[in-house]
């Protein structure tokens, strides 16, 4: 069961798959105490401390109560304030919004089970997450939840660290240098006969801006349609984007055609600041041709380079990079086992292969649970997030 839990969080993020999201549950959001930790002082600071602490334990205004509306437009300012095109999954409208005290920071999360669940770091300004993941903590705590991050990057570490959490390695994340990537050279051979030969067979790549893809709607739910029906696969849920046209209208979307019909699509989630955009939801035609998302892919990345674009997040590959020498904890060794030997029922080593095409740097990241928790059912819990339930974890 351990080792499905840890494939069932893979199959989200497998390049020529796609998610959908469910509703989560709202909780209750407490506000957290402002005193911290005191170290002790001698005499000549203790009028200036009793001063400090007479302020910090005034009453304050209660924050304003925002409509599910109001916190989505706070959210979303934010987002276009900082670089990481993956804070756009808040616009799924799907997790709760959890923010910061002073409204500058948000955790969107949603609740499985007994785990009150934050997707990937806070977003927003780094000097708010400490004081944010404590709060989100004692939310979770206060409605009887255990808290949990799930792909927390190593920035986040610290934090969760001071706030009792332990962290588990989960995978690593591909991100692409855009401004090293030409296409030129020998390690690049492989791949650029690749996308040669699919421009010289038809494929066409457009990249299609946010304001224009709603007249382009009805062609990729057919893209979509096709790809859903062959594979027999299930919508995942939570942690990526699924085919929701108004979330699809907000970003743009990168599409190949054949014969002037499309045949494949990418979103990429993006914001002004042009620091790193995000692969999301990807669909196509099966067996159209074998190098067609080499060239999406491809093509995506040149248009961002000349767009401005720093970098391009190619999303996971999970259990890559866990080790097992002696000593590793046994999440470790799991789930190193799993992804030698589980490929009979996913593409563990392939997936990580298709992204190595694109010569990323690969980043980890964790889930992060209480330090006396059992991460195993937090794990289940995400799990099944991810899956809609156990139905949905048993199929594809």
């Amino acid at each position: 069961m351990q080792s499905l839990a840890l494939a069932t969080l893979a199959d989200e993020l497998e390049t020529a798959r796609s998610v959908s999201i469910d509703s989560a549950a709202s909780t209750p959001k407490p506000a957290a105490s402002n005193i911290r930790f005191l170290r002790p002082v001698d005499g000549s600071r203790r009028a200036g401390l009793m001063t400090s602490l007479k302020s910090l334990v005034q009453p304050k205004a209660p924050a304003p109560v925002l409509d599910a509306a109001q916190a989505m437009e706070a959210a979303v300012r934010i987002v276009e304030r900082q670089g990481l095109g993956e804070a756009n999954l808040v616009r799924m409208a799907d997790k709760d919004i959890l923010f910061s005290e002073d409204g500058e920071a948000f955790v969107m999360y949603a609740r499985r089970g007994r785990s009150m669940i934050a997707l990937s770091d806070p977003i927003g300004p780094a000097d708010r997450w400490e004081g944010l993941v404590h709060l989100f903590c004692e939310t979770a705590r206060a409605s009887g939840c255990r808290p949990v991050f799930y792909q927390a990057s190593p920035a986040l570490l610290g934090a969760c660290f001071e706030a009792g959490l332990k962290s588990l390695k989960l995978g690593e994340q591909a991100v692409v240098d855009l401004a090293t990537f030409d296409m030129k050279g020998g390690k690049w051979l492989s791949l650029r006969r690749s996308t040669n030969r699919a421009e010289r067979d038809g494929l066409q790549f457009s990249f299609v801006p946010a304001c224009d893809v709603p007249a382009l709607m009805p062609e990729l739910e057919a893209v979509s349609n096709a790809w859903l029906g062959h594979t027999r696969a299930r919508e995942k849920s939570f942690s990526l984007g699924s085919f929701i046209p108004d979330y699809l209208a907000t970003q743009p979307v990168a599409i190949m055609r054949f014969e002037g019909r499309l045949v494949a699509f990418a979103s990429v989630l993006v914001t002004d600041r042009r620091q790193s955009a995000f692969i999301d939801l990807m669909r196509f035609v099966p067996g159209v041709h074998r190098g067609m998302m080499d060239l999406l892919f491809v093509k995506t990345m040149l248009h961002l380079k000349d767009e401005g674009f720093a970098a391009l997040n190619l999303g996971m590959a999970p259990l890559a990079g866990l080790g097992d020498q002696d000593g590793a904890p046994l999440w470790n060794q799991l789930g190193k086992t799993v992804y030698e030997c589980g490929e009979s029922f996913y593409n563990f080593q392939g997936l990580r292969a298709f992204k190595s095409k694109f010569e990323p740097r690969w980043e980890s990241r964790y889930l992060a649970v209480p330090t006396h928790s059992n991460a195993y059912l937090a794990i289940m819990d995400v799990a099944m997030l991810i899956s809609g339930g156990f139905k949905g974890m048993f199929g594809k």
